[in-house]
């Protein structure tokens, strides 16, 4: 994007809290690929979205330092929750130090091991479900978490674009030809309706059929 445009844009949307500014900033000076936080621009697209949908119950795959967990909180309902997974528990203390001063601390549950792992175990239906997780897994997660998303709920896949990779047919990138395969698979899903908003690295929008 033309950096003249994307400075309007960010001039002309609600800027982000200080908390999440300062999350922002000590996510880029203390880790590394810090380019994974998802800033200002997705960030208050993900809290508006959850605004929108009023969810009781919202689940994260890949926590990374907590910005979009914190977005995403912004929009329960009264006595929701919201649980992040995260395979890297040396971020777990990171994340928790800022979902506690945001004040958002009791109602989001931080779980920390292999998604695949843990979804099987959760006896809860879902109103939407954030999955930003290793991109050779995205069909697995959707696979264990689809039936236990509510008719009419929502699925935000991140990064189905991959910096254009998908456009690729001769690469041998892992990772982009994890989120090729799940685009096609999502294209081919009938009990579902999408689209791809070509925000950051692209977000995948789906809905659950009723």
């Amino acid at each position: 994007m033309n950096k003249k445009l994307e400075q309007y844009i960010e001039e002309f949307s609600t800027p982000a809290d200080p908390i999440l500014e300062d999350l922002y900033r000590q996510t880029h000076l203390r880790f590394v690929n810090p380019n994974m936080v998802s800033g200002h621009l997705q960030g208050k697209f993900l809290e508006l979205i959850s605004l929108m949908i009023k969810p009781d119950n919202i689940l994260e795959i890949g926590t990374f330092t907590g910005y979009s967990a914190i977005c995403l909180s912004k929009g329960l309902r009264p006595g929701g929750k919201l649980i992040t997974i995260e395979i890297n528990d040396e971020l777990n203390s990171f994340a928790h130090s800022f979902f506690c001063r945001e004040g958002a601390d009791t109602r989001i549950t931080q779980v920390t091991g292999k998604a695949q792992d843990i979804i099987p175990g959760l006896d809860l239906m879902f109103d939407l479900v954030f999955i930003d997780g290793d991109k050779r897994e995205y069909i697995e997660y959707y696979n264990l978490i689809i039936d236990k998303v509510k008719p009419g709920g929502f699925i935000l896949a991140d990064n189905v674009l991959w910096g254009g990779k998908v456009l690729d047919h001769e690469t041998n990138d892992p990772q982009a030809l994890g989120i090729i395969s799940f685009n096609n698979m999502i294209q081919n899903e009938t009990t579902i309706e999408d689209v791809i908003i070509p925000l950051r690295d692209g977000l995948m929008l789906i809905r659950k059929k009723v």
